[in-house]
């Protein structure tokens, strides 16, 4: 078992963030600020660890980053340089990533010993933990897997949430770059509200099944999610919450007409 001075306090709740642009790691707007005060809310809890399942870690099989300094990875291009000189130096979790690994019984787990921390977790912690002072480790996403696949994964990460453990799936509900304004002003699309809107509907009737069938919501479905990747991470948080839980959203919009910052929190 990890060793470690935390002491949690209690289950841990479990989050969807909507991570949307990189830029959001140094930006100063409503998104930032909710993550910071959802941050701060979360510090009594004193958190043994995070594990992020991200939208920007695709991989062949499913694996569990075990490594004791992970870096930060700056996976994007053609953004400002001040994006490429940020670290977020969090130290791993290496005993809770292998406890992960047997823990994950759907599916055959491999360790990986590379992967460090993507933009889908870093731009994303750097707000709510700033002191980069809580260990962080990434589960991967099977891209090749059916969406009930991520699902069963987050069932089994749920027992995580009792050790002191944060699970946060970063994505985003609606995610169509083929149709994104790059105004930061932009108008939502009708279309991309419409999704979002349906989404948070069947999240408030606890209605998970709906949203793994997410195909069987018709062609606005696909107009929000033309690749899967970023909608994924969600399924994994759904998976590792109790429908009973309370549930709130912390964070409600749509960036450059087509990007959902939508983030809650269950439990």
């Amino acid at each position: 078992m990890i060793q470690s001075d935390r002491s949690p306090s209690g289950r841990m709740p479990v989050l969807f963030i909507g991570h949307g642009s990189p830029m959001n790691a140094v930006y100063d707007n409503s998104f930032t600020r909710s993550l910071s005060s959802l941050g701060s809310s979360l510090r009594s809890l004193n958190p043994l660890a995070v594990l992020v399942v991200s939208a920007h870690w695709l991989t062949n099989g499913t694996r569990v980053s075990v490594n004791e300094k992970p870096k930060t990875i700056h996976d994007f291009g053609g953004f400002p340089e001040e994006l490429y000189t940020i670290e977020y130096p969090a130290p791993g979790a290496d005993e809770l990533a292998r406890e992960t690994v047997g823990l994950i019984r759907s599916v055959k787990v491999a360790e990986d010993s590379t992967w460090g921390l993507d933009h889908g977790a870093w731009t994303v912690l750097r707000h709510m933990f700033p002191g980069a002072d809580i260990p962080v480790y990434q589960v991967s996403i099977d891209y090749h897997k059916p969406a009930e696949h991520h699902f069963a994964i987050g069932e089994d990460l749920k027992p995580l949430r009792e050790r002191g453990v944060l699970i946060i799936g970063s994505g985003n509900i609606v995610h169509n770059l083929y149709t994104v304004d790059y105004d930061e002003h932009a108008q939502p699309f009708p279309w991309a509200i419409e999704f979002d809107e349906i989404v948070k509907s069947a999240l408030l009737r606890r209605d998970f099944e709906t949203l793994v069938d997410y195909p069987g919501l018709g062609n606005t479905a696909m107009m929000a999610i033309p690749t899967n990747d970023h909608y994924l991470p969600m399924l994994y948080s759904l998976g590792a919450a109790d429908r009973e839980e309370a549930l709130s959203f912390t964070h409600e919009e749509i960036q450059n007409g087509s990007i959902s910052m939508r983030c809650f929190r269950i439990g």
